[in-house]
């Protein structure tokens, strides 16, 4: 399986601007620029694509090894937080806020466990190269 995305970008790094297609459209030529790259602007960044993959992998995963291990999920609710070092220009981690719903049969100790196994087994997580820290509000 393949998944693609297109970018293209016209003019210098800071005044600039370019658009993010991706294969299902659900960004079709959507904005980019240094602005919200870098500052406030309209439209999307690199960084921000990445927090929104991680945080949709992780909740997925989580989702996933409830129902392996016999639950039946409720809701389930993922902010990933990316830190971008400005000065050297690179991700330095993320954090994965993860708020769950009660689930029958499944205490908080249990929940943080699996939890932890999604956030080490989730397809993103494995991609990156950044340290990875996770909390777990189950309630």
């Amino acid at each position: 399986m393949k998944r693609t995305a297109h970018a293209h970008w016209n003019g210098t790094l800071t005044e600039g601007k370019g658009e993010i297609t991706t294969q299902s459209t659900t960004l079709n030529n959507t904005q980019y620029s240094f602005k919200t790259r870098f500052q406030d602007g309209i439209g999307t960044n690199p960084e921000e694509l990445i927090a929104a993959a991680h945080a949709g992998c992780f909740t997925m995963a989580v989702g996933a090894q409830l129902s392996q291990a016999g639950f039946t999920p409720n809701d389930l609710t993922t902010d990933a937080i990316l830190d971008l070092d400005m000065q050297k220009l690179e991700i330095t981690g993320i954090h994965l806020e993860l708020k769950g719903s009660l689930i029958d049969g499944v205490s908080e100790e249990k929940f943080k466990e699996i939890a932890e196994g999604a956030k080490a087994g989730c397809i993103i997580s494995k991609a990156l190269n950044v340290p990875i820290t996770l909390t777990v509000t189950y309630a």
